[in-house]
């Protein structure tokens, strides 16, 4: 095992304050060649951080990592509590990597207040990240609620479509909705565990721990209320059908960088496997759930691919493709077994550099033709091998070709699929096709064949800051696609010990597997979980 990091050093809430500080810093600068440079080396700062927290993660342990608890309102439960674990350290690596890229790609591209714009990015890297790595759910809803503010902007002021400032307003009152029912669920939590501790003469009555709240039981009823609340708040921003009408318009109507975010990182759905699954794992796994989630999976399927086949624009495209994906996403998630669920967190990933790849794909071929429509292109491969060759790629990289990390993420969600319902599984088969028809025609048309009328007959192949963007996805869809076995080991253990949350859902049976991590453990390799008696140490 790799040596483990002193607790002591709070190294998340470095992680997580740095571009907020960075941020404040960039208000300072004057000149915009400064504030980009400066934005930059943040960003670089802030990944060389997640890159040291991924190198010093321990793999194939469900333990939680590099913890670190302070009481906030200890009167209510409240805590600041942050960690990392197999479910979530992957998120935090590929959040600073686009930041790092989206920085890169603005670098030209953003030429109205730049200096807002680098700040809104950069409170928008702080937020995400609070949203991975708190395990306090009021932290957690407290950083899912501000990301609403520099989201609302980007998309405002910065978009390029006629309807940018309605796009903004739509997504933001769509998941403020979506807040509203996963509160309510959040504090039905916390009432439960008052219950709880209050018939058992627990000292302390409130929490809002995940750690805590796993090891009180929830009654079936309250299960299934509590679940259908939260299911409401991930829903809406994940987007899971049919809750997406939002999507399309701010992945159309905002910039590019807004778009890499949306798409690219599955905030939605870690929210199911990170809180909703292990919580309420009796809910989870009922029979009314499963079908329903399963249902929704496939509509999300069929529905984004057959929507993104018959689209003119790129962008439009790409937003019905990524609600496509999603849909094997939640499949995989309620297949509930090993395979479906290390799928799902694979594919949530992989789509950080496929889906958002295909997003700067748009970028360049926006900045050379001034729009992402397919009149607009034809034989763009003759002037533009380099774009085409990226392109492909990451297309082929999206639509799960072998070789490519999308086929790694696909097949064990569908693996896992066919292993708890076949039925569903065939039917997600055909996303598959859709997927292969509507990336490759669109591919055709735009590249290939004679060089189109509209075509600019001087158009320049990509330039070194768009090659930098390229060839980084570039790695690492053929590095997870060649050789996963470095990202799946990392999520292993969280993944199986989920398995076991969902087949037991007792506290017995994670008290138990923390007995046989103590006794398997070697000597001067102590858990990360920071404070004694908790359940960080046997918990997801």
């Amino acid at each position: 095992m790799l040596e483990q990091l002193d607790s002591t050093f709070p190294i998340l809430t470095c992680l997580l304050f740095f571009p907020l500080v960075g941020a404040a810093v960039l208000w300072l600068f004057d000149d915009e060649d400064l504030v980009r440079t400066s934005a930059l080396t943040i960003a670089l700062v802030e990944l060389a951080l997640a890159i040291f927290v991924l190198m010093r993660f321990v793999p194939g342990s469900p333990a939680m990592q590099f913890v670190e608890h302070v009481p906030w309102i200890p009167a209510l439960g409240i805590s600041y509590h942050l960690a990392v674990d197999g479910i979530s350290v992957l998120f935090v690596g590929l959040t600073a990597f686009l930041t790092v890229l989206v920085v890169i790609y603005s670098w030209d591209t953003i030429r109205y207040q730049t200096k807002l714009y680098m700040m809104a990015l950069l409170a928008l890297e702080t937020t995400t990240m609070g949203v991975f790595i708190s395990l306090d759910l009021i932290l957690f809803f407290v950083f899912w609620e501000l990301m609403l503010i520099p989201s609302y902007f980007l998309i405002k002021l910065w978009g390029g479509g006629a309807e940018r400032h309605y796009a903004a307003l739509k997504y933001v009152l769509y998941t403020l909705l979506g807040s509203v029912f996963m509160l309510v669920g959040i504090a039905l939590l916390n009432i439960n565990y008052h219950n709880y501790a209050s018939l058992h003469h627990m000292d302390q009555l409130y929490s809002f721990d995940l750690l805590e709240l796993l090891a009180v039981p929830v009654p079936l009823h309250q299960q299934m209320l509590i679940f259908w609340l939260m299911f409401m708040g991930f829903a809406f921003k994940a987007p899971v059908f049919p809750f997406h009408t939002w999507l399309p318009d701010a992945l159309l109507e905002g910039p590019i960088g807004m778009a890499v975010v949306l798409a690219g990182i599955k905030l939605g759905t870690f929210g199911f496997m990170r809180f909703s699954i292990p919580l309420l794992p009796e809910a989870s796994k009922s029979p009314t759930v499963v079908s329903m989630m399963m249902a929704l999976g496939l509509a999300a399927i069929v529905y984004g691919a057959i929507m993104a086949l018959v689209q003119p624009d790129f962008r439009r495209l790409l937003a019905y493709s990524s609600i496509s994906h999603l849909g094997f996403i939640v499949i995989g998630l309620f297949a509930l077994n090993y395979q479906g669920l290390q799928g799902s967190l694979l594919t949530m990933i992989n789509l950080g550099f496929t889906t958002a790849g295909l997003f700067f794909i748009a970028g360049f071929l926006q900045s050379r033709q001034q729009t992402t429509q397919l009149t607009a292109f034809g034989g763009m491969a003759k002037h533009t091998p380099l774009l085409a060759a990226f392109f492909l790629l990451i297309g082929l990289a999206s639509i799960g070709l072998p070789g490519t990390n999308g086929f790694v993420g696909e097949f064990l969600v569908l693996l896992g699929t066919f292993k708890a319902h076949w039925v569903f599984g065939a039917f997600a088969v055909t996303g598959v096709i859709f997927g292969a028809a509507y990336f490759l025609w669109y591919y055709e048309r735009s590249m290939m064949g004679p060089v189109g009328k509209a075509v600019r007959e001087s158009i320049d192949d990509l330039h070194l800051r768009e090659m930098v963007i390229a060839v980084s996805l570039a790695i690492m869809i053929l590095w997870i696609g060649l050789y996963p076995a470095p990202f799946l080991r990392m999520m292993n253990g969280s993944v199986q010990a989920l398995v076991n949350r969902i087949d037991h859902g007792t506290v017995a049976v994670l008290k138990e597997r923390g007995r046989e991590m103590s006794d398997t453990r070697p000597a001067g390799d102590e858990p990360l979980a920071a404070r004694p008696g908790s359940l960080a140490a046997d918990s997801l």
